[in-house]
């Protein structure tokens, strides 16, 4: 649930920091602040985004699944590889949830014709209708949690979270 974003009082990590702030004044809790934030948003993000996809039946891997294979676009189809590096699931997490996705009839699982080593994963005709109506739905509610922001503020911080990334690596 959305809250009123001009209220005026500390957050839970600026009451953090407040005591921390009596208790080691020699210490800089800035970085904190912003990690706690992140941290506690994330947790927050997943919990509001998973309604939309329980409500179709998936997790939110299956839907990461299902919605790189869309994107890949004709013919809707990649190797596990292929997959797991195009998702935000391992490759472990790939064969586990393409059963799950096979056995419910939105992805089907084959051979390659030029390698019988290598196995392509395809969406079926009714996973293709899916993901398509669930990924409108989340970018719905995506926007919806960042109905908060102007548009300038979504591209600040878009590129703050960018340069952050690559930062870091990620």
């Amino acid at each position: 649930m959305i809250e009123d974003v001009h209220h005026t009082g500390p957050d839970h990590v600026g009451r953090i920091q407040a005591q921390w702030a009596r208790e080691r004044p020699d210490l800089d809790s800035s970085a904190m602040g912003i990690i706690g934030r992140m941290h506690r948003l994330g947790a927050v993000l997943h919990e509001e985004l998973r309604p939309v996809f329980a409500a179709a039946g998936l997790s939110d891997g299956d839907f990461d699944v299902l919605a790189a294979l869309r994107r890949a676009g004709e013919p809707f189809e990649l190797t596990p590889g292929e997959l797991a590096a195009t998702t935000m699931i391992t490759s472990g997490a790939v064969t586990k949830r393409v059963d799950r996705l096979v056995e419910a009839g939105w992805v089907t699982r084959s051979v390659a014709e030029h390698d019988g080593r290598v196995r392509r994963i395809a969406l079926t005709p009714s996973g293709r209708a899916l993901v398509d109506r669930v990924v409108e739905q989340h970018f719905a509610n995506e926007e919806r949690l960042l109905g908060t922001f102007s548009d300038a503020e979504r591209s600040r911080l878009t590129h703050l979270l960018i340069q952050w990334s690559r930062a870091l690596g990620a």
